[in-house]
């Protein structure tokens, strides 16, 4: 079992974690009040819609905005696990290899479970 990361080093990670979070859930925000608002006012005062494109479009934007929000909420999921890996001390730790994951990994992706090897070798088996 590699060395456990210092706790400047935990504290830096976690502060990175909670904000990502913080800025992913402003954008879920931000997408559930673009729906909900949404451009109703787009038809006439008899509640039709002008045309049908605009009404397409609408149902498009719609339907872009939850999957794009049920994607942050698998991000959001992510970076719980890494919080909880901070917790357990075992933040930065391979899942599967149990090595060290790489320092330029876990600042590109703080959420990273696995070591750029074990992510490949996944990644290749998936294909």
């Amino acid at each position: 079992m590699p060395d456990k990361m210092d706790a400047k080093k935990l504290e830096f990670y976690k502060k990175l974690l909670l904000k990502m979070k913080a800025q992913i859930q402003g954008d879920i925000r931000s997408m559930a009040d673009e729906s909900e608002n949404g451009d109703g006012d787009k038809g006439d005062v008899s509640g039709h819609a002008l045309h049908m494109a605009d009404v397409a479009t609408d149902m498009y934007d719609r339907e872009f905005n939850l999957a794009l929000a049920s994607n942050d909420r698998q991000f959001i999921q992510r970076i719980e696990d890494a919080l909880v890996r901070i917790e357990k001390g075992i933040f930065g730790i391979c899942l599967k290899t149990g090595k060290r994951i790489a320092e330029a990994r876990l600042k590109a992706v703080p959420y990273a479970e696995y070591c750029v090897e074990a992510q490949e070798e996944m990644d290749k088996n998936r294909r």
